[in-house]
């Protein structure tokens, strides 16, 4: 049991959600304000993507990021920042021939991908860290070990701390040959992502087997998308993990009622109080994670 829980809010994501909520973020405003709310509501770390204004789409552009990390700094809420990394790894096949790209398809090198981390500093950037079978189409996630190598070191020379996004038990094993081979400062910190097709399923028997093969010391937290997102909460909580939350992974509140942000983080801060523990702030999830800005 973890009585000392760190919230992560993932408020937007790049998923096709913008049409079938009207709270999901959209504009750096809306996305800057969505993780304000969050924080407000008692989440320590607000996990943020980039969509594109006018067509709500997920977007890299690192000007988008600048602006939507500009915006949570000035307005004087205390929240740590989380980045996403994972975009620019889609190869959609094209249907005249698999061999080449298709529409959709957008795959860049490690400096790209990392060209809003390195512009806006902030203290965490996720790792994807294996291609996997995204959906149930001709699209593939695609993360390399020699990409995923070079992002490590450079967000390690920047002071940035990776979130060790794991898909499946092929990933956290290569995540830890990574902490072997010292490309990842101590304590290492793991997102077991369950539910994404076509990655590990949600449920207590898989968290559980993933969680095992973490490395000895490792920090880490886990999340269930759709229904599954507060009953993974709470077995996280259970099984010592951290707890991820937001309409990137789910956006109700409860069975056809639409959520904000504030609400599913508010909802998470319940479950973990009811089961005894409490929501750290920012600041002591700076020092349990020993992110950039821990006391000393």
């Amino acid at each position: 049991m973890n009585y000392d829980v760190v919230v992560t809010c993932a408020v937007t994501g790049a998923g096709d959600t913008t049409g079938r909520s009207p709270h999901v973020p959209v504009t750096p405003k809306e996305i800057a304000d969505a993780a304000i709310e969050a924080a407000k509501a008692g989440a320590a770390i607000a996990h943020i993507h980039a969509r594109d204004p006018e067509t709500g789409q997920g977007s890299r552009d690192p000007k988008l990021f600048k602006e939507i990390v500009d915006r949570v700094r000035d307005s004087g809420t205390d929240v740590v920042i989380n980045l996403t990394a994972g975009m620019g790894g889609d190869w959609i096949s094209s249907p005249d021939d698999p061999a080449m790209p298709g529409p959709g398809t957008d795959m860049i090198g490690p400096e790209e991908r990392l060209a809003h981390v390195e512009l806006c500093q902030p203290e965490i950037c996720s790792l994807d860290c294996g291609t996997l079978n995204f959906s149930d189409t001709d699209m593939i996630y695609i993360s390399t070990p020699p990409s995923l190598r070079k992002m490590a070191s450079m967000v390690q020379e920047w002071g940035v701390k990776p979130e060790l996004e794991v898909f499946d038990l092929g990933h956290i094993r290569f995540a830890k040959q990574m902490v072997a081979e010292g490309l990842i400062d101590a304590p290492p910190m793991f997102q077991l992502c369950l539910g994404i097709p076509w990655g590990a399923d949600q449920d207590v028997e898989t968290m559980v087997a993933m969680k095992s093969q973490l490395p000895q010391g490792a920090s880490w937290a886990s999340f269930g998308i759709s229904r599954g997102q507060m009953p993974m909460a709470a077995a996280s909580v259970a099984l010592g993990g951290n707890v991820r939350v937001g309409l990137e992974d789910n956006i109700y509140l409860d069975r056809g009622v639409l959520a904000s942000n504030g609400q599913l983080v508010t909802r998470a801060v319940e479950i973990i109080e009811r089961m005894g523990g409490r929501a750290l702030t920012p600041q002591e999830a700076r020092n349990k994670l020993n992110l950039r800005g821990a006391d000393s």
